[in-house]
């Protein structure tokens, strides 16, 4: 659901594109999330084509170099390949991408898992920033407690597709949230592999199924 519309439901081109226009999206893999066969400027400007945002080549190209800008490159970056920058340079091409067409939203799919250390925590003030420049809501998605705690400003956590707790900062104190985490310990450590090595099967106890039925209720 997304400001009370269902998004499976959208069927309608025309719908379609109003939606994805407000909502963009940041990949996990920044080696595989841009065409290898496009340069940076057909890249970015992929939404702003589709969305016919720009009034010719020239505003075109504009919008291009000053999104590049925007995330920390310069405008000799467009009629370059993706094969040519580093992960963290593909990463800032991806997110101005999903800049381009000027979403009120952004989901991030852990943006920064396929980082160096040293790079992610550049691509993630950047992210900082952009949101206090341009107002843009992000759904920061990721497995990194102290980077889920530095960046959101409200947290969910997620166990088997459920949301189990969600509140602001304070729900690292919260009682609940400490519960959880020892959950995903235990599961993490009870993990077997058989050893026939052809699947694994995951052991929680009683006490540990008791606490998570009490909060998916």
């Amino acid at each position: 659901m997304y400001e009370g519309i269902d998004i499976q439901k959208i069927r309608k081109r025309k719908d379609l594109l109003k939606f994805n226009k407000k909502i963009q999206m940041i990949f996990q893999d920044p080696y595989a999330s841009l065409n290898p066969r496009l340069k940076v400027m057909d890249i970015v400007a992929e939404g702003i084509d589709i969305h016919h945002l720009a009034t010719d080549k020239r505003d075109r190209k504009k919008r291009v170099y000053d999104l590049l800008e925007t995330v920390g490159l310069s405008k000799e970056h467009a009629n370059r390949y993706p094969h040519e920058f580093s992960g963290g340079q593909r990463q800032r091409i991806g997110i101005a991408r999903a800049l381009a067409v000027e979403p009120e939203f952004i989901i991030a799919d852990e943006p920064i898992s396929a980082l160096d250390v040293s790079i992610q925590a550049q691509v993630v003030n950047l992210l900082l920033k952009l949101q206090r420049e341009k107002g843009i809501t992000f759904l920061f998605i990721a497995h990194d407690l102290s980077m889920v705690k530095y960046i959101s400003d409200r947290i969910a956590v997620m166990h088997f597709g459920k949301i189990v707790e969600s509140d602001q900062q304070t729900i690292f104190i919260n009682i609940h949230y400490m519960i959880i985490l020892s959950l995903y310990c235990r599961q993490f450590l009870n993990r077997i592999l058989n050893r026939n090595g052809r699947k694994r099967f995951s052991y929680i106890d009683d006490e540990a199924n008791n606490h998570l039925r009490q909060l998916h209720e």
